[in-house]
């Protein structure tokens, strides 16, 4: 599905996300981890090679299969699903970089799993996920990750192998003669929108379309994030809000598949911040064990844009990295569940205490779950002078 030069023009494009996330290219002696599940091998053989030629350390780890996961869920006792492997901990203080290529064999092999099963394992490795965010907050370390077509993933998403693989090179910009060259542009283009957004003093955040009628407050020390090259690819502009003033109606008219689920039609009533009810047309009762996963599952940690001017992803892809930054006709916004991103935090992220984030009302959960709008969309922002001005409209920033 992918010839020679797209996968070695992929790899030009993730080793330039890692380095962009990090701010600084690898040197000599990184440690770098690289996990892929079995169908991206051949995209994993050539970043291994690329990162062997850097003279910095590969550890790569490949992903348990569908069938060990479901193994896993379904045979663990709670001590399994609670196990950490002696020495991860120990890797996960020391590696600067992980890349990440996600090919699934299966998207729905989990949907008999007691949900609660999931979100025990999900919990007992938050450890692992606050020392990678504390390593990035002080600058050690950052990840990228994409996504590699499988059938499963055509299947879903109603389109063939070729037209799914087809699907990824336009979205990634893998057909430019210079893939590379086109992700500076769009990483300038979009840092000049999110300075734009960081110098209005908004005091909310009104979203409006056919599902949503959504207040979001910003919070104060925000400010806006987006192409970092954390993710291939990534057009969106966001921000984790303070989670105390959510307030109104949010609806996901796009599918989701999250830990072996389909859900659909996901409709979420926020009142004071946090999610008081919770309707879906398909998967409802995975969706309301998600948010019941600790505290802070059920409030927002991350509210997103994309400007369809520079996305052209424009199907549904069965995949949240390639739907959260959906372009057609309309763009797309998104609201995380759970935990929020510390770089949306105007000052250093290595001063960002556990104490200051309660404070500013950034959100803390073992969950960080993206659920997407392709709806048209007006998002108003109300200014803290009492003015209003139109900020995105008819996809694109205003």
């Amino acid at each position: 599905m992918f010839t020679a030069q797209n996968l070695e023009k992929y790899a030009d494009v993730l080793l330039w996300g890692l380095a962009t996330a990090r701010k600084a290219s690898l040197k000599k002696n990184d440690i770098v981890l690289l996990q892929y599940d079995r169908a991206a091998l051949g995209l994993a053989e050539i970043l291994y090679a690329r990162l062997m030629e850097r003279r910095v350390h590969p550890v790569q780890r490949m992903i348990a299969t569908h069938d060990m996961e479901k193994s896993f869920y379904g045979k663990g006792g709670r001590t399994q699903l609670e196990f950490i492997a002696p020495g991860e901990k120990e890797l996960l203080k020391n590696i600067n970089g992980r890349i990440f290529i996600h090919a699934p064999e299966s998207l729905t092999h989990l949907q008999d799993i007691d949900p609660a099963k999931i979100a025990r394992t999900m919990i007992s490795r938050k450890s692992l996920r606050d020392i990678l965010n504390r390593r990035e907050e002080q600058g050690f370390y950052s990840w990228t990750l994409c996504l590699f077509p499988t059938a499963e993933l055509a299947r879903q998403a109603k389109m063939s192998p070729w037209q799914y693989a087809a699907q990824i090179i336009k979205g990634c910009y893998l057909d430019a003669e210079n893939p590379v060259g086109e992700w500076r542009r769009i990483y300038r283009e979009i840092t000049a929108i999110k300075k734009r957004l960081g110098g209005l003093a908004v005091k909310y955040y009104h979203i409006e379309s056919q599902g949503t009628d959504l207040r979001i407050t910003p919070g104060e020390r925000r400010k806006w994030a987006g192409v970092s090259g954390h993710n291939i690819p990534s057009f969106e502009v966001f921000v984790s809000p303070d989670w105390r003033g959510t307030e109104g109606v949010y609806y996901a008219n796009l599918p989701s598949f999250r830990s072996g689920n389909y859900v659909e039609d996901v409709r979420i009533v926020f009142a004071k911040g946090r999610a008081v009810k919770v309707t879906a047309g398909r998967g409802e009762e995975f969706v309301k064990k998600q948010l019941a996963m600790d505290a802070g599952a059920s409030a927002l940690g991350e509210f997103s844009l994309t400007d369809r001017r520079f996305s052209r992803i424009d199907r549904f892809m069965a995949e949240t990295l390639f739907d959260e930054n959906f372009g057609g006709k309309d763009g797309n916004c998104h609201v995380a569940l759970g935990s929020s991103y510390s770089d949306t935090f105007d000052g250093n992220p290595a001063r960002l205490t556990q104490a200051l984030k309660k404070k500013l009302g950034f959100n803390d959960s073992a969950l960080h779950w993206d659920l997407v709008n392709t709806e048209p969309k007006t998002v108003t922002a109300h200014l803290k002078n009492g003015k209003k001005m139109i900020v995105y409209e008819n996809g694109v920033f205003k």
